[in-house]
């Protein structure tokens, strides 16, 4: 079928009463006009909304641009501003799902509840140790390893979901938990003979032990954040809470804690914030603060795209797929060493990625083909749901 909105401008421009001449009435800035122009406009940015390859280039990069700036902005020699970070990121992210809200961008955003705020609070805690943990971990670490490191969160939270939510873990499953943990043990050991072989710009001790610091870090960011994806599984039914409800709320809570870690814990003095600020990157440091509360919201959104597009198969895929461009982003940005054991660190942790998406492939597509045989027992409370309902 033919572009309805296009033949209505093609006969209202031309087959109208006035046999195809131009109405003298309708100037430039006329309704019917307007449309004209921005119909081009519209029809592409349809276009674009509908595009598999845009969504998936759109996360991707939003990925990628979030781990590069979260290490430019953490990593001066000098920084130690951690949470005021973090306050500014959770900030920038609350005012600008407020201002989308407002403009219509984001729909159906639920009204602030105290109520539910009360019962969310201790997951914003857990958010709160792992995006702090997050930040110490990339600051001591190159973006490879620690790339290449979170993959032994999945092993974690898939673990917790056996225990908790009574799931279950396939042969491929454990091959891709095998190959990820081979994969962190290759980069930590390339890591450690860097360090020794003088490839790092620090001295050796002091490399060993930035390193040692980091994969202490990298460890309690792995607990920190399987307790909070497991915790809020298990809470965000109860809440009934969508996705951008849940960044509002995230977001919202974590400010005043981050505030007052910040004023507990960091130094505010002139002369450190001189340190952590100097005044030939200052401008550029305070853009990538700004980015990376922006950055949130659009990988929300182009998750949600990339979901809505392509499906969620496609989604994991993309994102084990995705591991390797940011892993090489910190070999071109930044100067983490260019080694054998590096790169097949990193080229392990890729496999290990698309060996688990591959596996989640498998167990959608077993679930789907496998068909009930007997009559399941139901409940004496979910029959009487079920007969409220039908009644």
């Amino acid at each position: 079928m033919a572009n309805k909105k296009n033949e209505d401008i093609e006969l209202g421009a031309g087959g109208g009463e006035f046999g195809g001449e131009k109405d003298p009435f309708l100037g430039r800035n006329s309704p019917v006009a307007r449309h004209a122009r921005q119909e081009p406009t519209a029809a592409y940015f349809g276009k674009l909304d509908s595009s598999p390859q845009a969504s998936i280039l759109a996360y991707c990069l939003a990925s990628i641009s979030m781990t590069v700036v979260n290490k430019y902005v953490v990593s001066g020699t000098e920084w130690n501003l951690n949470f005021f970070y973090l306050a500014v990121q959770s900030l920038v992210c609350t005012l600008a799902i407020l201002a989308f809200n407002q403009t219509g961008f984001i729909k159906n955003l639920a009204p602030f509840d105290s109520v539910k705020a009360k019962k969310w609070f201790p997951i914003s805690l857990l958010l709160v140790g792992m995006i702090y943990t997050g930040a110490k971990a990339l600051q001591f670490l190159s973006v490879p390893v620690y790339t290449i490191f979170k993959n032994l969160t999945i092993i974690v939270i898939a673990y917790g979901e056996v225990l908790w939510f009574g799931g279950s873990v396939s042969p491929i499953t454990l091959l891709s938990f095998g190959l990820m943990v081979l994969s962190s043990v290759v980069a930590a050991w390339a890591d450690i003979q860097a360090a020794i072989d003088g490839h790092h710009s620090a001295d050796t001790s002091d490399a060993l032990s930035t390193l040692n610091a980091g994969y202490a870090w990298m460890g309690i960011n792995v607990i920190c954040t399987s307790a909070y994806v497991l915790g809020m599984r298990k809470v965000i039914k109860k809440m009934n809470f969508k996705d951008y409800d849940t960044m509002f709320y995230n977001n919202l809570l974590t400010i005043p804690v981050l505030v007052v870690f910040s004023l507990f814990f960091e130094d505010w003095s002139s002369e450190n914030m001189a340190k952590n600020f100097p005044e030939e990157t200052r401008n550029k440091l305070f853009v990538g603060m700004v980015y990376s509360g922006l950055c949130a919201i659009f990988i929300s959104y182009c998750s949600a795209w990339c979901i809505r597009i392509t499906s969620s198969t496609t989604y994991s895929m993309v994102g084990a797929l995705n591991k390797l461009p940011i892993a090489l982003s910190g070999l071109i940005f930044f100067d983490a060493p260019v080694t054998f054991g590096s790169v097949t660190a990193i080229f392990l942790g890729f496999v290990s990625g698309l060996v688990f998406a591959w596996a989640k492939v498998r167990d959608k597509a077993s679930e789907a083909l496998s068909l009930p045989t007997t009559k399941p027992t139901m409940s004496a409370s979910a029959m009487s749901n079920r007969d409220a309902n039908s009644s």
